[in-house]
């Protein structure tokens, strides 16, 4: 993008939802970076504030209503600074959003994020009286037509420039990144909107994700995440590839159901068609400095033996699925439109096992769906205790605007029910949960530190408070640091912060249902030596 800027405007920049809309931040930020903008953790000191957000969650959505009622009022004192939304709650709402809140200066939907420095510029260039008195939003949103035609080819496509065009700087990682293999969801489960949000599913050319991935991990990355609405489902046909002005432009998702739950392979159609297990070999194999590759999210139909085989054969391929059943309950999935049964589900639990026996998995349900029985949460409790996974998000359904299921199906369960079902299967998983990291007690395991803990972060705050240190002892600082296991479980140790982005071996002491604790284990040997 050829555009010079003539400011040195500050950005604050906040993310609600996914991982996937963490990444859209960390791309629309290096974009704006690389014109110019510095960036602020202050809102108050902003010229520029933006929310990237989130529609799946009632309680991120409401974050975002505050951040907009609390800057209104900041904007009467300080009319020149610009506030914009983007993400999926600017996609879903629309110009309703502009006419509830007028304080709100651009709205920017996931399929146009490219365009974000443009809205911006816009903005600043164009000053009230020159939009004769009247704040008039800058808007770029996907709308029904998704950017894309009915063809294979979503040609011309510029939002994928947004990836290839992302910054590979060393600062700008912990030595752990996510890379986007497709874009959208073709699967319209009614509960979500993110099809009417992010559009259809379009995936990306193998070619650039594998030159993405590389690039990373020569600028110090040791471990990537692909993304994906259903990560399971991309393919890309190579033969039909369509290359405009050097770039090989993404193509449009099929809406498949090959497989229904058998383990029969990947989707593919000609020799030409590039699979998800295809790409995972590929980037494991042509990348052999990567030291973790791991995915999420798959769409537990149509996941064939063949992913499983390449995990499998690669050991630098976590050993983590997430794997979101949303309910235990055949009648409950048919109204969801999941398109698998609790039966296939199992099925793919079983082949799971047999293939990776070392594998960690996590779940997402939804419990209090509309016309939910006490029987069908039953079945969802039973299904919890089959399958074991480490964790499971379980959350309260609530009605979503812009799904199919909030005109389809009346809210009929209470909110109490909602709780207390809630708590029922948080209960049983904690239990498994419990089983699951006591199983890994005195064992030494390979961990990648992510970041200092939350808990040395909170104690370093509380010394530097007078307020807390008056007649208080500040103790010799130990510095907690979190990692994460190859099976995604989180451990807690003491170390120094230089380990952050590297792997180290922990000797696991003790054991939560949520978190392990452990020791460097060379630490370990080295006391034991002395003594």
């Amino acid at each position: 993008m050829n555009q010079t800027l003539t400011n040195n405007k500050s950005i604050y920049l906040e993310t609600f939802g996914c991982q996937m809309n963490v990444l859209d931040t960390q791309l629309v930020k290096g974009q704006l970076q690389s014109l110019g903008y510095a960036f602020t953790d202050s809102w108050q000191s902003a010229d520029v504030i933006i929310y990237n957000t989130c529609s799946v969650r009632e309680h991120a959505e409401n974050k975002v209503w505050s951040r907009v009622g609390e800057i209104g009022i900041h904007k009467k004192q300080n009319p020149h600074v610009i506030l914009g939304i983007i993400g999926c709650m600017a996609e879903r709402d629309g110009k309703d959003m502009i006419r509830k809140h007028p304080q709100i200066d651009l709205l920017c939907g996931p399929g146009e994020l490219d365009k974000v420095p443009m809205l911006i510029d816009n903005r600043l260039k164009t000053d009230l009286e020159e939009r004769g008195g009247v704040r008039n939003a800058d808007i770029a949103l996907q709308g029904n037509t998704h950017r894309r035609t009915a063809t294979l080819s979503a040609a011309q496509d510029t939002l994928e420039m947004l990836d290839l065009s992302r910054a590979f700087d060393p600062d700008t990682h912990e030595g752990s990144a996510y890379v986007r293999i497709t874009r959208g969801c073709n699967k319209f489960c009614t509960y979500c909107v993110v099809p009417n949000t992010r559009g259809g599913e379009v995936h990306r050319h193998p070619d650039h994700i594998v030159e993405e991935c590389k690039k990373l991990v020569e600028q110090g990355v040791k471990e990537i995440t692909l993304l994906g609405q259903t990560v399971n489902h991309y393919h890309y046909d190579t033969n039909a590839t369509i290359t405009i002005e050097g770039v090989h432009q993404p193509q449009i998702g099929q809406i498949l159901s090959p497989n229904r739950g058998t383990g029969g392979p990947s989707p593919v159609f000609s020799d030409g068609v590039v699979s998800f297990a295809d790409l995972l070999a590929r980037i494991h194999d042509e990348i052999p400095n990567l030291q973790r590759l791991r995915f999420i999210t798959s769409l537990p139909r149509d996941f064939g033996n063949d992913i499983l085989q390449v995990i499998k054969d690669r050991p630098r391929i976590c050993r983590y699925l997430h794997l979101p059943v949303q309910s235990g309950s055949n009648r409950i999935l048919k109204l969801m439109n999941r398109g698998y049964t609790v039966e296939e589900f199992k099925d793919l639990i079983d082949r799971v096992r047999e293939y990776l026996p070392d594998a960690e998995l996590a779940t997402d349900i939804i419990v209090g769906f509309p016309t939910e029985t006490e029987e069908d949460q039953q079945q969802t409790a039973e299904l919890l205790r089959y399958c074991k996974f480490k964790n499971s998000f379980i959350f309260k359904y609530s009605p979503r605007p812009g799904t199919v299921a909030i005109d389809r199906f009346e809210d009929d369960i209470s909110n109490d029910t909602k709780k207390r079902r809630n708590n029922e299967l948080l209960n049983i998983q904690s239990e498994i949960s419990k089983e699951i990291h006591e199983a890994y007690v005195g064992k030494t395991i390979p961990v990648f530190v992510e970041a200092i803990s939350r808990k040395t972060i909170k104690a370093r705050e509380n010394a530097a408070d007078p307020a807390v240190t008056i007649g208080w002892e500040k103790p010799q600082e130990i510095t907690q640091l979190t990692g994460r296991t190859d099976g995604d479980l989180i451990v807690v140790f003491d170390g120094d912060a230089s380990l952050i982005g590297i792997t180290v071996d922990i000797t696991i002491d003790q054991a939560s249902p949520l978190t392990l604790f452990g020791s460097q284990a060379a630490a370990v040997n080295a006391s034991s030596n002395n003594a």
